[in-house]
């Protein structure tokens, strides 16, 4: 079993690396048994990874015809992560103002704990989630907290992108490192506008990418 959730795993961050880069074209079929080839896995996660996928908005499956990459454009991504900038800033304001003093340390242990000079693409990506998965827990609002949660999930492929940026690992880190500074302090109003534009940055960061990877 979790040698089927690790391949599923695989299959869906491969696929969605190379969405994001172009490799697979919008429009592209996605031939779940050869995927399942490629992997050298059964059709199991290669579903599995397809239906994730099509969660996040990166494949639409139609019955009878299979999987495609789905086609979205720059202005709907752009909208997107408009919609997540300013989610996640109303977490990061509410959450300073909310988080336990246990939540306000976890926070401030996972962010000091982790070294990103050090630190592979997947080792980042899951700290990052971490990062702002605590902030969510900490706004005490379930129903924003899983507002979040989804929006993140359908923007992760893309989030996760523009990690392939130069330094933008290093970047990111910095601007969580501001973020939490303010929370610390109490100054809710500051960690919103710091979130914001971390969010939007990580927009820019995601269009360089892609015009660079598609030409």
């Amino acid at each position: 079993m979790n040698r089927a959730v690790t391949l599923a795993e695989t299959i869906r961050l491969t696929l969605a690396d190379d969405i994001t880069a172009g490799r697979l074209a919008p429009g592209s079929v996605i031939d779940e048994s050869q995927l399942a080839i490629r992997f050298g896995a059964s059709r199991t996660p290669a579903r599995e990874a397809l239906r994730e996928l099509a969660a996040a908005g990166l494949v639409e499956i139609e019955p009878r015809r299979g999987a495609r990459v789905a086609r979205i454009t720059t202005e709907q991504l752009a909208e997107l992560f408009e919609l997540m900038a300013e989610t996640e800033a109303m977490c990061a304001r509410l959450a300073t103002y909310r988080m336990t003093a246990m939540e306000r340390f976890g926070l401030q242990s996972l962010h000091a704990g982790f070294n990103p000079a050090d630190s592979a693409l997947d080792a980042y990506d899951e700290y990052n989630r971490g990062f702002h998965n605590l902030l969510y827990r900490g706004t005490h609002n379930g129903v924003l907290a899983e507002h979040a949660a989804t929006l993140r999930l359908r923007l992760a492929p893309y989030r996760r992108a523009q990690f392939n940026e130069d330094r933008r690992i290093e970047r990111s880190f910095a601007e969580h490192e501001a973020i939490l500074e303010q929370v610390l302090r109490g100054a809710g109003e500051e960690a919103a506008q710091l979130m914001r534009v971390h969010i939007l940055t990580a927009s820019a960061a995601l269009a360089q990418y892609m015009r660079r990877a598609r030409t």
